[in-house]
């Protein structure tokens, strides 16, 4: 299990003052916001319980272009142009129109935050927040600043990012648990090895509501089972499908996974990634959006920052776009409904079906459009107008 990093003894020391942009949550979201801010001008802090690239919570897969529109390529270790899936009855390999990668993610955080400027990063957890409108009385702070609470002490902001996970923790409404919450749940193992494949197991010896995977990762194979409903635990599964593999269950991690999205503001707060349900339900593909979302924030951040825009426009801009991506969002979250219902004849016609090129790259095509990895692409500038030329000039 990962080490809690939070600072301790003499490294415990009082955590302070105000920034312009206070991040709190230094995995994908959180560093994607911090990295469009870095030629902004803006005193920017990352804060985190963990050092950065310490707690890899996922099985750590992208499509590859967005890895590359990133700068992140680095980080990859093993790239798939196919997708074999398996039912209790066939085996079927399904064609990609793009590649999909795993990666490290201590590296990928690296190469992140390498990119971040003159971002600063401590340690510390964060407890909670006050509203900006009760906040100005706090040492350093200006009236419509955020207080954040952390266990260090208190920081205040003008713009305050949360990208700590579904537990969403900077908002001011009661917390939901799990299973009431609208989260899946997956276990996963790392067991040392090689393979050539990316696997998925739609099958009812593991789980009826999910599925389970195995992603390669060079000298590591990432073997898990999700199940959309949070009730139903995937110790066991995980443990067997490891066994069928031939493998054994070394390296246990497990996450909760959100599978709708939520309001990315609230109180003058942003959030983003996880807490704000920016993860595609039925693949439960969450880096995507994370880095997807985080960049498109951050943009909005740096036009504050910039004087392009205030506060509240920002936060109605954000709003609306995390909000128009509703539609896809709730079609895949109808499909991962569907998907305790389709197994048998149903689901080998399906199978079968995507392993014909043109469906399956229709498909996907579409689906990789949700979140689309050139938007992550510096936005070109804009080409001033050419200046008229005089009426009568020489052709």
């Amino acid at each position: 299990m990962p080490k809690r990093a939070t600072k301790r003894g003499a490294e415990r020391t009082p955590l302070t003052g105000r920034w312009d942009v206070l991040i709190c949550g230094a995995s994908f979201a959180g560093l994607a916001v911090a990295r469009e801010l870095r030629a902004s001008g803006a005193r920017v802090l990352v804060i985190d319980r963990y050092e950065i690239g310490e707690r890899q919570t996922s099985a750590c897969a992208a499509p590859t272009e967005l890895l590359r529109n990133l700068g992140l390529e680095g980080s990859i270790l093993q790239t798939f142009g196919e997708l074999v899936v398996h039912t209790p009855q066939l085996s079927r390999r399904w064609p990609l129109p793009w590649t999909f990668s795993t990666f490290d993610y201590r590296e990928l955080c690296r190469l992140l935050w390498a990119q971040c400027g003159d971002a600063e990063f401590d340690i510390a957890k964060v407890d909670g927040r006050t509203s900006p409108f009760a906040s100005h009385s706090a040492s350093g702070a200006v009236p419509g600043d955020v207080t954040v609470h952390t266990d260090r002490g208190d920081l205040q902001a003008g713009l305050i990012v949360d990208a700590l996970g579904w537990r969403r923790v900077l908002s001011g409404r009661a917390s939901i648990q799990p299973p009431a919450a609208t989260l899946s749940r997956g276990l996963e193992v790392h067991p040392g090895g090689a393979a050539d494949h990316l696997e998925l197991w739609l099958d009812t010896t593991y789980v009826t509501p999910g599925y389970s995977w195995s992603f390669p990762a060079r000298d590591e194979v990432r073997i898990g089972v999700g199940s959309f409903d949070p009730r139903v635990r995937v110790k066991d599964p995980t443990v067997q499908l490891v066994a069928d593999v031939g493998r054994t269950p070394d390296g246990y991690q497990g996450n909760w996974i959100p599978h709708r999205l939520r309001a990315a503001t609230e109180d003058g707060v942003f959030f983003v990634g996880d807490s704000a349900g920016h993860c595609l339900p039925t693949t439960a593909e969450g880096i995507r959006p994370a880095l997807y979302f985080g960049t498109l924030l951050g943009r909005e951040l740096a036009d504050v920052v910039a004087g392009r825009q205030d506060r509240s426009e920002a936060l109605a801009r954000y709003g609306r776009l995390s909000a128009e991506h509703r539609v896809p969002f709730e079609c895949l979250f109808g499909v991962q409904q569907s998907i305790r219902h389709l197994h048998g004849p149903v689901l080998d016609t399906l199978t079968r079906l995507f392993s014909r090129r043109r469906v399956a790259h229709w498909a996907f095509r579409h689906y990789l459009g949700i979140c689309p990895p050139d938007a992550v692409l510096p936005t070109p500038p804009v080409a001033a107008p050419r200046p008229a030329e005089p009426v009568g000039a020489a052709a």
